[in-house]
């Protein structure tokens, strides 16, 4: 059974029109390619009808991960959070305590990540490590690079 996924209603949308665009759009341009490369003759030598077949698998597989996603999609009702702690959906200023340095990120929701426009899925180290949390507190993070302690500056919607 799949993990439950919390969106927002943007993200739930999101997915379904990315879904939507895989299945209508992508999927009959793989089979297109297949037919074409299959018209080419012998299978066993063809490269083309080979990587044709490869990326129909991969496409499979997204829009497979994609429908369970949407399966499995709760909305958050973003009405009822609050600030008094960190959880999906908050904006977190937090400040590394060895060089304050800050930085903002808000907690969404795997499908919703983008780290360009500071969203981090609630999945990653550094928000395991502030949820749960209120301002002032100090969180000892294990990443990749080892242990990095930050102090939370703020939190708000």
């Amino acid at each position: 059974m799949a993990q439950t996924s919390y969106m927002t209603e943007e993200g739930l949308a999101n997915l379904k029109k990315e879904l939507d665009h895989l299945t209508s759009v992508e999927r009959p341009a793989i089979s297109l390619q297949i037919a074409e490369a299959r018209d080419k003759g012998d299978l066993s030598e063809n490269a083309e009808y080979d990587a044709a077949k490869e990326a129909q698998g991969l496409l499979e597989m997204k829009i497979a991960k994609m429908e369970d996603m949407l399966a499995s999609a709760r909305i958050i009702d973003e009405s009822k959070l609050d600030t008094s702690q960190v959880q999906i959906l908050n904006k977190v200023k937090i400040k590394n305590t060895k060089n304050n340095q800050q930085v903002e990120y808000m907690l969404v929701s795997e499908a919703e990540s983008d780290i360009r426009s500071g969203k981090i899925s609630v999945g990653t180290p550094i928000a395991k490590g502030l949820l749960g949390k209120k301002v002032g507190d100090v969180v000892d993070i294990q990443v990749p690079s080892g242990v990095m302690s930050f102090e939370i500056m703020e939190i708000s919607l």
